[in-house]
């Protein structure tokens, strides 16, 4: 097989949520379990930490993965979806999967006719991500959640730490549509006798999580961090027991997630015995994106113009995300915007500004919502743009007219008294992408 042969193996042939949405989950441990047997248990020959949570679970996983990388381990990464290439899931100390890895892996799997167990593409793919750690040596491995918690793939592991970032509704038509039912999926991944981390605490959720027979830090109660003060490419994070850290996520919700790692770290070296000197915190931190490939938070793809994109694909998400966008003066603000079918676009859409410029994109999977119906749910809500057959059609608009309008325009008096927060913003046009990993993916993919 090529790697394109094995590619088209893994995602016609297996149910992908990334092409599937719902009709790929398959919930349940036991395939799993059966799966990791047949390729000799390798769950079990690795240390590791696991990570879940609504929205945060994949900037903390990288940055938890590159302060052990800079503490001089040999680290596994698995993480999900993957924004250009397959390989990008599976990684140690940085470097993606080899593309022989994963073909050889598929050869095996076929020849020791396990097809008719019918595994699902994340399933099988997390198997491959245990195994290669586990023939590699891995010192520890940083394993993120794919959906849920409780009946992951996932969730055959027994890890050093158990992380939770926060519970805010996604997937509810799989998880529950009750925060507390959210949080009971998700504080599966809890394990007897293994330290549990939670970001956020709240009301309905909070006593899933202290009803657990282990024990639980809420990281809110643990301030790690007096103050912060963003940059333009960076925030500093002051007072930590490290020293200031300097990061190199700068959106929004990062603050959040910033208090959940370094918790996460203070328990690491507590109760798991990890030696994290202020350099190897204070590093990593500062070089996640380097040490570890991530890519699309708040991610400043170009400056000229500005153009951002960032994965958030959820109302929680974009809480955080329209509070940033709305800080920009609406008539340099250029938003490439698209979705899939199972997301509530309409709440997202609800929370930004109705006078920016608005491009309606469909990312190429089979998920997306249609562009056309994206506009026609924003006309109804008040908001004007054009729709695009695809994200780079879309993007590509949105810089031609940001281009033609790179010019000051001072606001007026009357502007200026009511909204000052604008004036900082006011220069240079923005061009923002995003509404789901798979946009960001496909701009990612088109401007390489």
């Amino acid at each position: 097989m090529t790697y394109d042969e094995t590619l088209n193996y893994l995602f016609t042939r297996l149910q992908s949520f990334h092409n599937c949405g719902a009709a790929a989950y398959k919930p349940g441990l036991e395939k799993a379990f059966r799966l990791s047997e047949a390729f000799g248990n390798p769950h079990t020959r690795f240390k590791s930490i696991h990570v879940g949570g609504t929205n945060g679970k994949g900037s903390v996983s990288h940055s938890l993965a590159s302060v052990l990388m800079e503490a001089g381990l040999k680290v596994g990464l698995y993480t999900s979806p993957h924004l250009v290439d397959f390989t990008e899931r599976i990684r140690i100390n940085g470097k993606p999967i080899g593309h022989g890895e994963v073909i050889r892996f598929v050869e095996r799997f076929k020849q020791m006719g396990m097809e008719e167990s019918d595994p699902s593409f994340f399933e099988l793919t997390t198997i491959m991500a245990f195994d290669w750690f586990a023939r590699k040596n891995v010192d520890v491995a940083v394993i993120e959640v794919g959906l849920g918690g409780r009946l992951d793939t996932t969730n055959i592991i027994t890890p050093l730490l158990s992380v939770i970032t926060n519970i805010s509704y996604d997937h509810t038509a799989l998880l529950g549509n009750t925060l507390q039912a959210i949080a009971t999926e998700k504080a599966g991944i809890i394990k007897p006798g293994v330290p549990a981390v939670i970001g956020r605490r709240h009301p309905e959720t909070d006593h899933v999580f202290t009803s657990c027979s282990t024990q639980v830090i809420f990281a809110e109660d643990i301030p790690l961090y007096d103050a912060f003060m963003v940059n333009e490419h960076t925030v500093t994070y002051n007072s930590s027991p490290w020293g200031n850290i300097e990061s190199c996520l700068t959106g929004d919700c990062q603050q959040e997630n910033m208090q959940t790692i370094l918790t996460a770290l203070n328990v690491l070296e507590k109760s798991a015995g990890f030696q994290l000197s202020a350099e190897a915190v204070l590093q990593g931190l500062r070089n996640v994106c380097r040490n570890t490939g991530l890519m699309g938070r708040w991610m400043t793809v170009s400056d000229n113009p500005r153009v951002i994109c960032d994965t958030g694909h959820n109302p929680d998400a974009w809480k955080f995300l329209s509070q940033r966008l709305n800080r920009y003066n609406p008539q340099q603000l250029y938003l490439v915007l698209g979705f899939v079918n199972d997301k509530d676009y309409g709440t997202i859409l609800d929370m930004l500004p109705r006078d920016a410029h608005y491009y309606f994109v469909q990312p190429s999977v089979n998920r997306a919502a249609s562009s056309v119906t994206v506009k026609h749910t924003a006309k109804s809500l008040g908001f004007e743009g054009e729709a695009f057959p695809s994200v780079m059609e879309g993007y590509n608009a949105a810089i031609d007219d940001a281009r033609s309008n790179m010019c000051f325009v001072e606001p007026s008096h009357q502007a200026r008294s009511k909204d000052t927060s604008r004036l900082d913003e006011t220069r240079n046009p923005v061009v923002f992408v995003g509404g789901s990993t798979f946009v960001v993916a496909d701009l990612i993919a088109g401007l390489n």
